[in-house]
């Protein structure tokens, strides 16, 4: 099975919100919807804080984005809307802009398909929502991101899968 190095963005705004996207993955009912950070695959050739500057412009409009380290790395099974299988090789990258209101004017057709929201969460808001966030461990980690105490290296967050 082919690896998909993906570049995974927690951007954050200068009140210190972080911008999240909520969708679902392809061939999956609404109901399965989770809330995300922006990202996606590095292009063949481009590096990967270079994809995390792509995706964000792409993903967001916001041009003006300084990067920070990545935090965290995880890889999984997942599926891309050409129905590929594929091992997803995630790596987070901290990232800051001014904030403002996202675009979507640089979404492709299946974006705008699985993607239903995108707004900015202060912490304090992810915390108490009932709704799922992806990663499975992004409410136990995000708080020492969000104060910038990052790891010496980055943190491997997969988790493994239960045998049931």
């Amino acid at each position: 099975m082919r690896e998909r190095l993906t570049a995974r963005v927690l951007l954050f705004d200068v009140q210190g919100r972080i911008l999240l996207l909520k969708g679902r993955l392809p061939n999956r009912p609404m109901h399965t919807s989770s809330w995300f950070t922006v990202g996606g695959g590095v292009e063949p050739g481009e590096t990967l804080e270079a994809a995390a500057l792509r995706e964000i412009a792409e993903e967001t409009g916001f041009e003006d984005v300084e990067l920070g380290p990545v935090v965290w790395t995880r890889e999984g099974l997942g599926e891309l809307v050409t129905g590929e299988k594929v091992i997803f090789k995630e790596h987070y990258i901290v990232a800051y802009c001014g904030g403002g209101e996202p675009s979507r004017e640089g979404w492709e057709d299946y974006e705008t398909d699985l993607i239903d929201d995108i707004r900015w969460w202060a912490l304090e808001e992810i915390v108490v929502t009932s709704d799922r966030v992806y990663p499975e461990r992004f409410r136990e980690l995000i708080g020492a991101v969000a104060a910038r105490d990052y790891p010496a290296s980055p943190l491997e967050i997969t988790i493994a899968p239960t045998v049931s």
